[in-house]
């Protein structure tokens, strides 16, 4: 294995550090260096606060800015942060509005979250939580409890960010983020597993002529290993199951986002999402917003998802909101 890293055991302090250091002009570490925070907070809003194990960036450090994240808590590698960070977070992050914390469906995000909410609930603060669990995958994955939360966690991100921003109060916010996750779907396919730094070796290793559907995010192998296809075969064989889960109303608007796992090119996350919008279509739905990159990732795991989220005027209208986060960006 080769990495440009010093030690396994430093890497994700030592990255946290070089990122904070190329955006101080908009990040700072929270106090005792437990999180990653907006260098400015804004008083009188809800904080939204997510986060979890290192090996996703840009999620979630690259979404904390105006119009999404006050701060993000990170673990090591594919573990999740401990009560006494997200705690840390929410004391320092909550201006008098309430916190929303948004948690991806993986056992130990949930639980360290949910004894952080705990804490800072018996202390004073008003604290809620949105579960996210789009992966269409997975039903009881031994990491998870029902559905993963995987590459929908940006999109409840964004949209619960933009109504935090635009001042929509805490028990609004969370039905707003519960309403999102309910209209969202992802699934993901792999041709070569994540290498973890500490262990050197690839968390599963596929033939040239395989490929796992149904991966996740914590390098995990998919629900099934199946024959390589060409690659509108591989769109159609996603696209079918997450139509399939969604039961959108014909016309519906929809985002559709093709994330990259940390292995694969831009040009065929593009190729793929030419191939998964012309599917969306035929299945009768109208790719209102898009979104193509390099977002939620598992290391340098080769592979990518779709992701189709439902959207309504007011999610449309939040999912336009500006955003200013290394990450995203757009609007005025």
């Amino acid at each position: 294995m080769k990495k440009f890293m010093n030690r396994a055991d430093r890497i994700v302090a030592e990255s946290l550090e070089g990122f904070v250091r190329a955006h101080e002009g908009s990040v700072v570490f929270g106090t005792g260096g437990r999180n990653i925070r907006r260098r400015e907070l804004r008083p009188g809003k809800v904080a939204i606060i997510s986060g979890g194990g290192a090996g996703h960036e840009p999620m979630h450090i690259g979404f904390v800015g105006p119009g999404m994240l006050d701060a993000a808590c990170v673990g090591h590698i594919f573990t999740s942060a401990t009560p006494d960070q997200i705690h840390a977070a929410i004391v320092e992050c909550d201006t008098g509005a309430g916190v929303l914390l948004v948690v991806k469906n993986y056992d130990g995000d949930v639980m360290n979250f949910e004894m952080a909410a705990e804490m800072a609930v018996a202390s004073g603060h008003r604290v809620e939580t949105v579960i996210v669990n789009d992966d269409i995958a997975t039903h009881a994955a031994p990491r998870s409890s029902g559905r993963r939360g995987v590459a929908g966690t940006l999109v409840v991100e964004k949209i619960v960010g933009a109504a935090a921003e635009a001042g929509m109060v805490l028990a609004g916010l969370k039905a707003l983020g519960e309403r999102t996750v309910a209209a969202t779907r992802s699934m993901g396919v792999a041709v070569h597993g994540a290498t973890v730094p500490a262990s050197g070796r690839a968390a599963f290793t596929l033939s040239p002529e395989e490929m796992e559907v149904g991966v996740g995010i914590h390098g995990e192998p998919g629900r099934t290993r199946a024959a390589f296809e060409p690659a509108d075969r591989i769109a159609d064989l996603l696209c079918t199951e997450i139509l399939a889960d969604l039961a959108a109303p014909a016309d519906a608007p929809v985002l559709l986002f093709v994330n990259g796992f940390g292995g694969t090119p831009a040009s065929e996350l593009y190729l793929m999402y030419g191939l998964a919008r012309a599917r969306m279509e035929q299945g009768g739905l109208r790719v209102a917003r898009s979104l193509v990159g390099t977002y939620v990732t598992s290391l340098d795991m080769a592979g990518l998802s779709i992701t189709v989220s439902l959207l309504d005027e007011q999610r449309l209208l939040l999912w336009d909101a500006q955003v200013a986060t290394v990450a995203l960006r757009w609007g005025a």
